[in-house]
């Protein structure tokens, strides 16, 4: 049985100015070994709806698993999920569920859900959701690519919620050797 093959695109600016460091990369790649899934290619993309559009497109087609971090938040330039959308001909709602778990978490800091934070309940039609504990605003699930949030603590929540439910292959096993010359 052959291994599943899996993608990653990487989604923000701030990665490609070199203003923030990506971790989720090395994360999802331990995880995803662990449990037989190879991550076989990685782009990081600028927040462009074409770019995202395209990649998302790609590499759908060509792989069996994609994963998405970054821009899925309530700022304006938080684009990915009207992006991937597009990409699948889905149009975007303000999902029920997803509104109930953020309308939960923040009543239950005291704050109200406004309409910047109500952006992240909206999701493509027909989209399963992804659960974040940590912030309530959930990742989604459409076809084969699993979108979720950038900042590394919430993407990790996000990969354990996930990883359990994906089809795998055999474990990937490594050694490593050290050598010293003296």
């Amino acid at each position: 049985m052959k291994n599943p093959s899996a993608s990653m695109i990487v989604n923000g600016d701030e990665i490609l100015s070199g203003r923030t460091c990506d971790t989720n990369v090395n994360y999802l790649a331990r995880k995803l070994y662990k449990v037989g899934i190879i991550l076989k290619e990685v782009r990081i993309v600028g927040d462009s709806k074409k770019s995202i559009i395209l990649a998302v497109k790609d590499l759908s087609k060509s792989f069996d698993y994609v994963f998405t971090c970054g821009g899925i938040g309530p700022t304006h330039d938080d684009i990915t999920t009207l992006s991937i959308a597009k990409a699948f001909s889905r149009r975007i709602e303000i999902d029920m569920d997803a509104r109930k778990k953020l309308n939960d978490y923040y009543s239950g800091k005291g704050k109200k859900l406004n309409p910047a934070r109500l952006r992240m309940a909206r999701i493509p039609i027909g989209a399963k959701l992804i659960n974040n504990s940590l912030t309530g605003a959930p990742g989604f699930i459409i076809e084969n690519v699993y979108v979720m949030a950038g900042v590394p603590e919430i993407f990790k929540e996000m990969v354990s919620n996930i990883v359990p439910h994906l089809k795998g292959g055999k474990p990937i096993l490594t050694k490593n050797h050290r050598f010293f010359i003296g």
